[in-house]
């Protein structure tokens, strides 16, 4: 299983994505899997607030080249994080490349540690940050979002707090959670999904307009001779024949 959706506890359900022999890539499966969980949880009155984490040394690592996701599958997940009712939290306590930072950007919070790095590594493989944009752009500081997705640079999570991309960097996750969890605990079901929705509707407004573009320049540039070479390339583990 490449997802476990735990009990609730006080009203938390954490999604762990469990499938760290692939380090928690998005497949086609894992897509399905956590989109269908999402739209469970949403509507489960138990249900105050979603934990989405992981296994291994991995938070995810973009798109499962092996058995990519359509794109559009892709949308739809971001968007349901986006519009759930619900907050999502992200415990981040590993490495994140690519759509995986996606993922953290329809998150409403989160908080990574010292062990996490991130890397919109897209531009390497011959290929754009598209879709993800959708959920980057609106949070990430301009500049910095300008460097790290036109050199597919390392950052570390002090730095992802500082550009926007998570909420806080902390030693100890775990400790820095127990507030944020108590306090959507304490907070009436009602009120924080129309705070979400206030929060979020920056964020959709690009949905409604941009997906379609984004979703078709993802095929195109997937299709590519360049993407091609430069997938097999990272699957085979040698240098892309366009680097310096």
């Amino acid at each position: 299983m490449s997802l476990d959706v735990s009990a609730p506890a006080r009203g938390i359900v954490t999604l762990t994505l469990d499938f760290p022999e692939r380090r928690n890539a998005l497949s086609a499966d894992l897509v399905g899997a956590l989109a269908g969980a999402l739209h469970d949880l949403g509507r489960d009155p138990a249900v105050r607030a979603v934990q989405l984490t992981h296994t291994g040394t991995t938070f995810c690592s973009g798109a499962d080249l092996t058995a990519p996701p359509d794109p559009a599958d892709l949308v739809r997940l971001l968007r349901r994080i986006v519009e759930l009712p619900k907050p999502v939290v992200a415990r981040v306590t590993g490495h994140v490349r690519a759509g995986g930072l996606g993922l953290l950007g329809a998150c409403d919070i989160a908080v990574a540690g010292p062990e996490a790095s991130f890397a919109l590594t897209e531009v390497r493989i011959g290929v754009a940050a598209a879709v993800i944009s959708l959920t980057l752009l609106p949070r990430l500081d301009p500049s910095a979002a300008a460097r790290y997705h036109l050199t597919g640079e390392r950052f570390d999570a002090a730095e992802a707090a500082r550009i926007g991309l998570v909420t806080a960097y902390a030693q100890d996750v775990d400790a820095a959670l127990v507030p944020i969890l108590d306090g959507l605990r304490a907070a009436a079901p009602l009120a924080l999904a129309e705070t979400k929705k206030l929060l979020t509707a920056r964020v959709l407004d690009a949905f409604d307009h941009h997906s379609d573009a984004l979703m078709a320049l993802s095929a195109r540039l997937f299709g590519s001779e360049e993407a091609r070479e430069g997938m097999t390339a990272f699957l085979e583990r040698r240098e892309r024949p366009w680097v310096l």
